[in-house]
């Protein structure tokens, strides 16, 4: 099948209706959709439509609930608890958004522990949600196994995305994101289901051994970015998402792309700070002496400028579906309807 040309507005409701008909709430439906979409629109494309069909196999499964509700608990006066119930991770991730921002109008620093959760997506877009409220933000998260310690060969780590977003006095914040893989186990995945190989120097295969096959990297394990330093900070994510939130490790997650399994129950961690009492009023001023600081070299970019770039460019011109993807959800659509 020809590549699919979608508005993001058909992509969404396209996800929807194809979640929908594989046991999920239109309530929960609608907030996934919203986030695989925005997802694609920034170029994300291993946390956009590819994860429509193995989220729609999980929610018929049962591997997510697509019906759970999220349960929120205050545990302290500046730091709540909120229980995803096996669901889809986007829910409790938007809940933690919303009581993120009004705990910080009186605490000034915030935050929030999420358990018994899935995939996240794209982690800049729940810190750049509270940097549109005026609020520095950061967000950890774990995943299943998919990194192996620094000399090792066998997983026990998720690809573990930290994001980081801060207010910026005039157009949109300054977002940071990564995951500690050299490149997002997502891409992997869009490869795999394209036919394409991967580039050497990205992932390991079972054996241990170097490999440019997208499935033989989903079967074996990812490289970190920065070697043995960035080994440290995937631990310590790990640490952050599941230990404090009492979630399951890499090592004990299942797989967020199959539609077979328990639920991963993974976990998130998330830091909400309101900048102003800190900074005397004085942290916009003195983050945009930095930025401009940055931009003065030529050929210097401040990161997440692309990404806002392609969002605007789909919002006006729409997305491309690559083929065999294209065929799959067009298959699922006509299976629900």
């Amino acid at each position: 099948m020809d590549d699919l040309h979608l508005s993001l507005e058909e992509l969404s409701d396209w996800t929807r209706r194809i979640l929908i008909a594989h046991n999920t709430g239109p309530e929960i439906a609608a907030q996934v959709a919203t986030a695989l979409s925005l997802a694609e629109a920034d170029g994300q494309k291993g946390h956009g439509a590819s994860r429509i069909p193995s989220y729609a196999a999980q929610a018929k499964s049962g591997k997510v609930d697509g019906h759970a509700v999220p349960i929120v608990e205050r545990v302290a006066s500046s730091s709540i608890r909120i229980d995803a119930k096996s669901g889809f991770a986007y829910p409790a991730l938007n809940l933690a958004i919303e009581h993120l921002c009004e705990i910080t109008t009186g605490c000034g620093v915030a935050a929030a522990a999420i358990a018994n959760s899935h995939h996240s997506g794209v982690a800049g877009h729940h810190v750049e949600a509270l940097a549109k409220q005026g609020l520095v933000a950061l967000c950890f998260g774990n995943g299943p196994v998919a990194i192996a310690p620094w000399g090792g060969d066998k997983g026990v780590f998720g690809t573990n995305p930290l994001a980081f977003a801060a207010p910026r006095r005039n157009g949109e914040p300054l977002v940071i994101d990564m995951s500690m893989s050299k490149v997002a186990r997502g891409k992997i995945n869009v490869a795999a289901q394209k036919g394409e190989p991967i580039p050497e120097g990205w992932a390991l295969d079972r054996h241990g051994n170097a490999t440019t096959d997208p499935q033989a990297a989903l079967d074996g394990v990812m490289l970190p970015m920065g070697d043995a330093k960035g080994a440290q900070l995937v631990l310590m994510i790990e640490i952050l998402a599941a230990a404090l939130t009492a979630s399951q490790f890499g090592y004990e997650a299942n797989s967020f792309f199959e539609g077979s399994g328990d639920p991963p129950h993974i976990g998130q961690f998330m830091i909400a700070i309101d900048p102003s009492s800190f900074s005397a009023n004085r942290f916009g001023e003195r983050l945009e002496d930095l930025l401009d600081t940055i931009k003065a070299q030529p050929g210097a970019r401040l990161p997440g400028e692309r990404r806002f770039d392609l969002r605007r460019a789909a919002e006006q011109d729409g997305i491309t579906i690559a083929g065999p993807l294209a065929a799959q959800l067009q298959n699922l659509l006509a299976r629900s309807e």
